[in-house]
Parts: structure tokens; sequence; C-alpha cells
């Protein structure tokens, strides 16, 4: 009878606790962007009740997008350096504060609603504290597909789509709220129990300030922002835009535009893991050329404002399910290339290049809106900036990077 040696155990061992540690930090993200979403799925009857206009519903719900991203910068660093079992209790913990006050006071005027969503973009930067914290435990290898399931948390805006309407229905405006914040303080109480950073993870001793400098002298951080921004901020913009773009544009009820945004971010979840796994079998920059080529498509199709069922069904689909695995595709890159001990502030700089992508189109899709009553601008511009974002992964990142990756400085 054959008996395991001392090394496979340890392998075994560690492989077990790294997918622990993959779970609760996923389940910490998903939580996280609950809350960051809990906004969006209100918009409409927040500018309903308030008489806001079309900009000012999008910049109701972009808000929490862009505090969300620039924060993202700062926490990336800071979990290169104390690791993401302070980091994910101390974000959720933070999170808290923002998500009560606008349930039980900050939400009867927009100026209101403002201030709630601009510190409810605390929730946004668990995805800086995440990547770092998860590629540590696992090796290079493997980290594509890990960090695309880490990247699924981004389901959270689903939930969020799914549940906070109907809770407000069931009870008040404050339901949904007083039930996130509750879920947020068991994660952080969880995570500080069980949360721990990989015995080998490299810890950055110089300043912050140096660190940062060191990380935008990277050519990755910039190729990696331009492809997320579009990859992920796509997904971000019509996470938080698409049922006030459904309920205009088709006349869907408020509660059809949800579930059908919740449909939308779940295919995007479920391909952001795909997109990573694929990268880990061949180079990630030719998941991201696929994935940019139907998203190009879609948009040039859903210009034209065709019938919902089923052209714009499709095409629409087809996008998540792109931006989802371009998303994947986007970290598997970064964690491939990267340096080690930088993946947490490269990380930061990527993310927050997405959540802007994210906060961009929803502003210039409303302003479009108001001034012709159409969206196809819009969606026109999206395929010409997907398309120029295809070029640079053609020309740029597919030349001058390969699977195993080397940290490539401008």
């Amino acid at each position: 009878m054959s008996t395991a040696s001392p090394r496979s155990v340890r392998e075994s061992d560690t492989s077990g606790r790294a997918g622990m540690m993959l779970a609760v930090a996923t389940i910490g993200f998903a939580v996280n962007f609950w809350a960051w979403a809990l906004l969006s799925p209100l918009a409409v009857r927040f500018t309903a009740a308030l008489g806001l206009s079309s900009f000012q519903q999008a910049l109701l719900v972009a808000v929490p997008v862009v505090v969300g991203s620039l924060g993202r910068i700062p926490v990336g660093a800071l979990t290169d350096r104390f690791g993401g079992r302070i980091m994910f209790p101390l974000v959720s913990l933070a999170t808290i504060v923002p998500v009560l006050y606008l349930g039980l006071f900050g939400h009867d005027s927009l100026a209101a609603l403002l201030i709630g969503g601009f510190f409810l973009g605390i929730g946004g930067t668990t995805f800086a504290v995440g990547v770092p914290f998860v590629n540590a435990w696992f090796p290079p290898h493997r980290r594509g597909f890990a960090v695309g399931v880490f990247g699924a948390g981004m389901g959270g805006t689903a939930i969020s789509a799914l549940t906070t309407v109907k809770l407000v229905d069931a009870g008040d405006t404050a339901t949904p709220f007083l039930l996130t914040a509750a879920v947020l303080a068991v994660y952080a109480i969880s995570s500080w129990l069980l949360l721990r950073d990989a015995p080998n993870r490299p810890v950055p001793s110089a300043p912050l300030a140096a660190r940062l400098a060191a990380t935008l002298r990277l050519r990755i951080t910039w190729q990696a922002s331009a492809l997320y921004a579009v990859a992920f901020g796509g997904y971000v913009a019509f996470s938080v835009y698409l049922p006030a773009y459904l309920k205009t544009a088709y006349g869907l009820t408020q509660a059809d535009a949800a579930n059908r945004m919740a449909g939308f971010v779940l295919l995007a979840v479920v391909m952001r893991p795909v997109g990573g796994w694929l990268s880990d079998k061949i180079a990630p920059s030719r998941v991201l050329a696929a994935s940019l080529v139907v998203v190009v498509a879609g948009a040039v199709v859903q210009a034209f404002t065709p019938s919902l069922v089923p052209v714009g069904t499709i095409a629409f689909l087809a996008m998540a399910a792109a931006l989802g695995a371009g998303s994947g595709a986007t970290f598997a890159l970064v964690a491939q290339v990267a340096p080690a001990n930088q993946v947490g502030s490269v990380t930061g700089v990527v993310g927050a290049a997405g959540g802007l992508g994210g906060f961009v189109p929803p502003l210039v899709m409303g302003s479009i809106y108001g001034r012709f009553e159409s969206y196809a601008l819009g969606l026109v511009l999206l395929a010409l900036v997907a398309a120029a974002a295809l070029l640079l992964d053609v020309v740029s990142v597919g030349r001058n990077t390969t699977n195993k990756g080397r940290a490539a400085h401008v």
C-alpha cells in the first residue's frame, strides 16, 4: 500500500487552504459589490419622486462608481503592504456607514443621495483587495482562473438588481439598506476570523508614493488599464444604466428591466472565470481580441434599436459574455505579467481605470438621450472605443507580452 509523501500532503493542504481563501474573498467581493450597487435599481424611483433629469439620474448611479474606482488605487497599494486579512474586514466595516446613512436618512434629496453615493463607493474598492490576496495564494499557471473566479464576485450587483426593488415594495426604502448593512457586518467578523494571507506573499518595503510611482512606470499598467476600461467599464456601465435604458427605449416596467439587467450581469459573471481559464491555456491577448470583436458587433447592432426579442436580447447577452470574458482575461494578463510585489498596486490603477470606464458611459448616454431622444450615438461611440481597444490589444499587447509574463517597462 502506497502512502503520500510529506511534500504531496503539504501541497494538498496548501491547495485546500487556497481554495477556502478564494471562496471567502469572493463572497466578500460579492457582498461589498451588492452594497456598491444599491442605488442603481432605485434610480428610476428616485427620479420620479424627486423630479430628476436624465443627466441627474445618470449622475446618481455613476457617483459610487467613480469613487469606488479611484479609491482602488490607494487601497490596492495598502493591500500590498498590509494584506487582505486586514483590508477585507476594514473596507466592509467602512461600507456599512454610507449604507445605513442612505437607508435611514439620505434618500430625500438629490444632494443627500449624492453624498451617500460618494461614500458608498468604498464598497467598490474591495476588488483591489481581493486580486493581490488571491494572486499570492495560487501558482502562476492557475492565477488566471483563480482571479477570474474571484472576479465573479461582481455578481453582487445582480443580488442588488434582483432584491432591492422587491425589498422596498415589501417593506420601505430602508429595508434593503438595513439588510445589506447586517450582511456586511457578518462578513467583516467572519473574514477577520477566517482569512489568512499567503505564507510567502511578497511585502513591499518602499513608501506608498514610491510604489505608486514605480507602478505607473510599468507598461502593463497602462495597457491593462486601457483594456479594462472598456471590458469592465462596459460591464459596469450596462449594469447601472441598463434598467433606465430598457425602460426608456423599450417601455419595460421597472421590475422587468431590473430582471433583464440581472440576466446580463449573471452571464458576465459566469464568463469572467471562463475568460481567466482560457487565458491560462492561451494568450490573454487572444481572449481579449475575440471579446472585443463581439462587443463591437453587438454595439453596432444595438445602435439601430432592433426588436428586443430576439435581436436586442441576443446583442446584449453576447456583449455580456464578451465583457465578462474580457474582464477575466485582463486580470489574467496582470497576474502573469505584473511583478509579484506590485500586483496590488497595478490592480488598484487598472481597477480604477475599469471603474472610470463605467462612470463615463451612463453620463454620456443620459446626455445624448436628453438632447436627441435616441441612444444610437452612444452605442456607436461604444463600438468605436471597443475597436480602438482591439487595435491596442492586437498591435501592442499581443506583440509585447508573453504567456510566461515579464514586467515590461515604459
